[in-house]
């Protein structure tokens, strides 16, 4: 949701996936291949291979940008690579670790939509059906679809905005807090809503708390089991967890760091918190690795019938570049050599995340820098989807690349604001 330029936003996703037949599709399942895909008849295109040097490049310059470190982890037809910069923990002066888990913000809201959307091929759910149906006399305005929760064109106002106005503040407000989802509802219901039902986008982390409420209403079970269930035991995802409302990050992780509004003021500790004010918007733990494995299966089908997956990666833009598009719970970047990749951004306190892949699924790119509330960081981050999924550019066209404002966007894609911060 476009804020004043002096808000920037947080990302926050929550995790939602059903189950098909007690679980996720076989990975035989097949994929409608995207526009342009090759056939039995023709060869695979070739692929660039990653631009590590370029990957490695803008993990540096997230650090340069106030981050204590980054890393990224690339996975293709050749194998996988990582890259890492920086430290960990300021201070033990770990390193970062490529196997260390951490706080994935919005990326969670794929997760989410994964879940929900495995209940409506059940039939437990309609995506165009109004989500009073489901929780009547939750929202004022029956027109509000289970499909504007997913593509952020409810109107529902995010309540974040106001609870991080003030970033380190609002942040150890609610640091230990425990809220109900239908706390966090009425938050929002106090404010004036953004736009009419399916008007416009316009990013709101109540979205996917309704989508939270959605899930345990149609699986008489929290979202953390459906996550466990659905997605994290089938993948076998064993860094990832949902652990609200616990605030500990258990075992090797990152230690986040969040820029106070105030320059020059020291960073705050992050890492340890509910998330509460989150939940199914954006309180998943994860890892680099565990991330290209989910990307890349949700991309494969293995996750969702090739109808469903086709109506989740079935965009809309989301500004006037033509360049960023959003699904169902699912970003697309249009990347400057014409690839396009679909996954989301995440920002939690502490913590900036890339996770996407490519359609097909071949190649995928995880990325963290630990901290947050600097978005110079996150443009900066931002910079290894060009660099992994395009591979290096030929001299002339970097040349062409720095002279031209539009080519320069691309160059460095920056995650859209999810939360707001100050900067």
């Amino acid at each position: 949701m476009p804020l004043p330029s002096h808000r920037r936003r947080l990302a926050v996703s929550a995790t939602l996936i059903a189950a098909l037949a007690g679980g996720v599709a076989p990975a035989t399942t097949a994929v409608a291949a995207p526009t342009g895909a090759a056939t039995a008849t023709t060869a695979p295109a070739p692929v660039p291979a990653p631009d590590m040097e370029g990957v490695t490049a803008a993990l540096n310059a997230a650090m340069a940008n106030g981050a204590p470190g980054a890393m990224a982890r690339f996975s293709g037809p050749d194998g996988v690579r990582s890259r890492t910069v920086g430290v960990r923990d300021r201070v033990s002066g770990a390193a970062m670790d490529v196997r260390a888990r951490f706080r994935i913000g919005s990326v969670s809201k794929t997760f989410s939509t994964v879940v929900l959307l495995q209940l409506v091929q059940e039939g437990k759910l309609t995506l165009d059906a109004p989500v009073n149906e489901y929780l009547p006399g939750l929202l004022p305005d029956d027109r509000i679809t289970v499909r504007h929760l997913l593509t952020h064109r409810s109107g529902l106002a995010d309540y974040t905005d106001d609870m991080f106005n003030n970033t380190v503040p609002g942040f150890e407000a609610v640091r230990n807090r425990v809220f109900g989802y239908q706390e966090l509802v009425d938050l929002s219901l106090a404010l004036p809503r953004t736009t009419e039902p399916g008007v416009a986008y316009k990013y709101s982390n109540t979205n996917f708390v309704v989508v939270g409420m959605l899930i345990e209403k149609a699986t008489g079970l929290p979202v953390a089991d459906a996550y466990e269930r659905r997605i994290f035991k089938p993948l076998k995802l064993t860094r990832t967890s949902y652990v609200h409302p616990d605030t500990r990050i258990k075992g090797l992780h990152v230690r986040g760091y969040l820029h106070p509004d105030e320059a020059g003021a020291p960073l705050v500790d992050s890492t340890e918190q509910t998330v509460s004010w989150a939940q199914s918007a954006g309180a998943v733990i994860s890892s680099p690795g565990d991330l290209n494995t989910f990307t890349s299966a949700l991309m494969r089908g293995r996750l969702l019938s090739p109808a469903m997956l086709e109506t989740m990666t079935t965009v809309t833009p989301t500004d006037t570049t033509n360049t960023r598009f959003y699904g169902l719970g699912l970003r697309r970047y249009d990347l400057s050599c014409g690839t396009q990749i679909f996954g989301h951004t995440g920002t939690v306190q502490g913590f900036y995340t890339y996770a996407f892949s490519t359609r097909d699924g071949r190649r995928s790119l995880s990325a963290v820098a630990n901290t947050s509330n600097h978005g110079s960081a996150n443009t900066a981050l931002g910079g290894v989807l060009e660099a992994a999924f395009c591979g290096k550019k030929p001299a002339a066209a970097s040349s062409r690349a720095a002279a031209s404002p539009t080519a320069g966007e691309l160059t460095q894609l920056p995650a859209e604001r999810d939360l707001p911060e100050r900067h």
